[in-house]
């Protein structure tokens, strides 16, 4: 892994340090203007893509330096992963329109930076900790309808090895930043113990209904399997819990969302509501009794608030029939122009659990990127978030009652980053966090991280 870092590293190093100098030669421009680092492979790749086949592959890494407070400062960490994965549409491969099937493996290793920092769970500045070591990803199959009474996709139905976490409570522009909490967990997984992570992967499924383009209702049910992120199962807990199968249980979703287009810009927005059901045993705070399963509900809401201006696109020089058009009127009638995909997006995300089974009972984030802020620039993003948890007063008097004097009261994060697009596969994107009372106690020093994040596609 150490040779393959190594390599992965210096394309992301040629690439940066050649953002202004651009290619070189005739293969070099093909390479440097294409999508993958590996190239289309002579012409191969198109055509699998041509017939419904297409390979994914991309690797992470993330630089930390913990440059003051926390547990133990001027200490950095460093940890990657690679994802490689397969796609097939069978519109393309069969003729079934609508039927897709996608899977993959992915490799994760390098140093927790929190073993510097003190963060709980939840506030890792890492989200890449999870599942570590070499782990099978979900594997399953989607179907849309093209057409059912008369409306496009009105009914998706996706089942197999399946994550709820990449389905329910999706929030793109949150995925920008590195810390867990704002990219990851949301405060849903971490320290309440909801498997809110790309690790867990369990048997289930889902079913969407999309009545209009505005708005849409979804639900799923899936096994619920104790400590399935670990990195000792690899994934490959299909049984669920090995030591004691009984222990699994029923893992409920349900989302309901309104997806609009506002104003004359058409700017897209989200808003959604859901809840989850988490069917394994846990113990209350309060009496000590066990219950059969926990529940937490979600809202979130992401809107583009200014687009920037469009660039019409220039008429061809017509030839031919011109449809009654003098060869003026075609030269000067520029196409429609494609509504830009530059501007001001903000977000928001709040989670309630009930505070007396859950160490985090409330959570919210909110922030802000912007795509194309330097001209010139129109790829790269700027990002600013900030995100807050308060941990159980239930808890904390149990802790008491117990005769324990130190408790965890709440944590917060702020993380400022700047997304450089390299070439269409290189992303270099240097980030600042600053860690609020890690760990919730206040024992543990504000942590202040600078640190450097980079993807390669394949």
């Amino acid at each position: 892994m150490n040779k393959t870092r190594l390599a992965l590293s210096a394309i992301v190093l040629t690439a940066a340090a050649s953002l202004h100098a651009g290619p070189t030669s005739t293969a070099s421009t093909s390479w440097w203007n294409g999508k993958h680092a590996s190239g289309d492979w002579f012409g191969l790749r198109n055509t699998l893509e041509d017939r419904g086949i297409n390979f994914t592959g991309n690797w992470k890494g993330t630089f930390y330096g913990l440059t003051g407070g926390g547990l133990d400062p001027s200490h950095g960490a460093f940890d990657e992963e690679i994802t490689l994965g397969l796609e097939l549409d069978f519109g393309k491969l069969a003729g079934i329109e609508g039927l897709t099937a996608e899977g993959a493996v992915r490799y994760r290793d390098g140093r927790n930076p929190n073993e510097y920092v003190g963060a709980g769970s939840t506030f890792n500045p890492s989200r890449y900790q999870s599942g570590q070591q070499w782990r099978l990803m979900p594997f399953f199959l989607t179907y849309t309808t093209p057409e059912l009474f008369g409306v496009k996709h009105l009914l998706t139905v996706s089942g197999g090895w399946q994550n709820a976490y990449s389905v329910f409570g999706y929030q793109p522009d949150s995925k920008m930043f590195v810390n867990n909490a704002l990219g990851t967990t949301k405060g849903i997984g971490g320290a309440n113990g909801f498997p809110w992570s790309s690790s867990y992967a369990a048997w289930g499924g889902y079913i969407k209904v999309t009545p209009t383009d505005w708005h849409y209702d979804m639900a799923g049910l899936y096994m619920a399997i104790p400590e399935a992120t670990l990195r000792n199962n690899h994934g490959l807990d299909f049984a669920g819990y090995g030591p004691d199968p009984s222990r699994n249980g029923l893992f409920f979703l349900a989302e309901t969302g309104f997806t609009p287009k506002i104003g004359p810009a058409k700017l897209p927005g989200k808003y959604a509501f859901g809840g989850i059901y988490w069917g394994l045993e846990n113990k209350s705070f309060v009496s000590g009794q066990t219950n059969d399963g926990k529940y937490t509900f979600y809202w979130l809401a992401d809107q583009m608030v200014f687009r920037e201006p469009s660039k019409a696109k220039s008429a061809p020089l017509a030839k031919g029939p011109t449809d009654g058009k003098s060869f003026k009127e075609v030269a000067e009638s520029p196409e429609p122009a494609a509504l830009s995909d530059q501007g001001l997006s903000v977000f928001a995300f709040v989670n309630y659990a009930p505070s007396y089974d859950n160490a985090l009972p409330f959570y919210a984030h909110a922030g802000l990127v912007y795509k194309g802020l330097i001209p010139g620039r129109d790829n790269d993003k700027l990002g600013v978030a900030f995100g807050l948890g308060n941990y159980s007063y239930d808890k904390i008097q149990a802790e008491q009652d117990a005769g324990k004097a130190v408790h965890q009261t709440y944590e917060a994060v702020v993380e400022g980053d700047y997304s450089v697009q390299v070439t269409k596969f290189v992303i270099v994107q240097p980030f600042w966090q600053y860690i609020i009372r890690p760990g919730g106690t206040g024992l543990v020093q504000n942590a202040n991280i600078l640190g450097v994040h980079m993807e390669v596609t394949f």
